[in-house]
C-alpha cells in the first residue's frame, strides 16, 4: 500500500493498494508509442471501460511509427478516449480514487501527450497522481482477472525489450537476463522487412511460420551466458539466407518458420532453466510479442512439467492502459510526484 500526498488541496494522505481497506478505481493514460488509450481499473484487476485507438494504419505505409505523427494523433485522440472511458464506465471524475499515465520509457512527444493528461485531470479533481514505468505495467498486465500472486518467473518480450525478470513481490522485482542487442520485437520487425513483408510485420511472419517447416533451415542460436539473449547475428544469419535465393522463388514460410522456432526455443531454455534454479512455480510471459502462438504454445508446455503458467489476454499483451491502472494499484515503486519527467529508455 502507498500513501500519496499530491493532491492540492486534501491534506490528508490517500491510501492506494490492496491494503488500502477500500474499493480504488484508477484511470489511467496510456501513449507511449502509437496507441492512445484510456482505462479505469477497479482494484488492479477488474477493467470497468478500456478504450485504445491505434495509429496502425496511420504507420502502415512508412513502414515504422514515425514519431512526430504519433505524437500529433495521440494530441488528436487523448480527449475522446478520456471521454469514452467515463462513459463506458458510467463514472464521473469525482468517483476516481487516482489518476495514472505511463512516465517511459516510450516516445518522448508520444509520452508527454498522455503524462499531462493525467496530470491535469488529478490536478484539477484534486486527486493522486500516479507515474507508471510502462515495463512494468506490461507485467501486471498478468494481474487483469486473475488471482496471480507472485512470486513468479516473468519473461517480458516487447518490441524494445527482452528480459527475464525474478518477481519476488508486487514491487520488489529483479531483473537477472536481458537482450544485449536486439530485442525480440525488434528482431520480428527486421527479419519481417527483409523478407518482404508490410508493416507490423510481426503478427504477419507469426501466421506465415504455421504454413512452414520450422525445421527447414537450421539458423544459429547465440551462446550467451546466464539469462541474457542475443538475436542480431540471428538476423543477420537470416539476411544471408535470403539473399541465397537471389534470383529463386524466396520460401516465406519456411524461413519464417525457422526463425520464429530459433527465437521461441532460446526463449523456452532461459525461462526453463531461470525457473528450475529459482525454485518458483510460476511463470508469467507479458508485452507485445506475449502474443505470439509459438512463444505462448512453448511456455504453456511448462504446465505439462507442473508448472503454473499465465499470460494477459490478447487486448492486454499490446500496448493498452488497464495494464498501467493495475501497475498503478499494486507497484508501489511508481512516480508519485506530479514534477516527474518523461523519459526515452529504461
Amino acid at each position: 500500500m502507498k500513501m500519496i500526498k499530491n493532491t492540492l488541496f486534501t491534506k490528508t494522505p490517500v491510501s492506494i493498494g490492496p491494503q488500502s481497506g477500500y474499493d480504488n478505481y484508477i484511470m489511467a493514460i496510456e501513449s507511449s508509442c502509437d496507441e492512445t488509450a484510456c482505462s479505469i481499473v477497479k482494484n488492479g484487476r477488474e477493467v470497468i471501460s478500456n478504450v485504445v485507438a491505434s495509429q496502425i494504419k496511420t504507420h502502415e505505409k512508412y513502414g515504422g511509427v514515425i514519431p512526430e505523427i504519433a505524437a500529433r494523433e495521440h494530441l488528436e485522440s487523448i480527449n475522446v478516449v478520456i471521454d469514452q472511458a467515463f462513459k463506458q464506465a458510467g463514472m464521473t471524475p469525482e468517483q476516481i480514487t487516482a489518476f495514472a499515465g505511463t512516465v517511459g520509457p516510450g516516445l518522448v512527444g508520444c509520452l508527454l501527450v498522455g503524462l499531462n493528461a493525467a496530470k491535469t485531470l488529478a490536478l484539477v479533481h484534486d486527486k493522486p497522481f500516479i507515474g507508471v514505468n510502462h515495463l512494468n505495467a506490461h507485467l501486471c498486465a498478468n494481474y487483469i482477472d486473475t488471482d496471480l500472486k507472485p512470486p513468479y518467473i516473468a519473461l517480458l518480450v516487447s518490441g524494445g525489450h527482452t528480459q527475464i525478470i525474478d518477481v519476488k513481490s508486487y514491487s520488489e522485482q529483479e531483473i537477472i537476463g536481458e537482450t544485449i542487442d536486439d530485442a525480440v520485437g525488434e528482431a520480428y520487425d527486421k527479419v519481417a522487412r527483409l523478407i518482404g513483408l508490410p508493416y507490423p510485420g510481426g503478427p504477419i511472419l507469426d501466421k506465415l511460420a504455421k504454413e512452414g517447416n520450422p525445421h527447414a533451415f537450421k539458423l544459429p542460436e547465440a551462446k550467451v551466458e546466464g539469462y541474457n539473449f542475443s538475436f542480431s547475428g540471428l538476423k543477420t544469419a537470416v539476411l544471408r539466407l535470403v539473399k541465397s535465393f537471389e534470383g529463386k522463388e524466396l520460401p516465406v514460410n519456411d524461413i519464417c518458420a525457422s526463425f520464429q522456432e530459433c527465437v521461441s526455443s532460446t526463449l523456452f531454455k532461459k525461462v526453463k532453466k531461470a525457473l528450475e534454479q529459482s525454485g518458483y512455480k510460476q511463470v508469467v510471459i507479458a508485452g507485445g510479442v506475449a502474443a505470439n502462438s509459438e512463444i505462448r504454445r512453448k511456455i504453456f508446455s511448462l504446465e505439462n512439467e507442473g508448472y503454473s503458467v499465465n499470460a494477459p489476454a490478447m487486448k492486454y499483451c499490446t500496448d493498452n492502459a488497464a495494464m498501467v491502472a493495475s501497475c498503478a494499484y499494486f507497484n508501489t515503486n511508481t512516480f508519485d510526484d506530479v514534477d516527474v519527467e518523461v523519459f526515452s529508455r529504461a
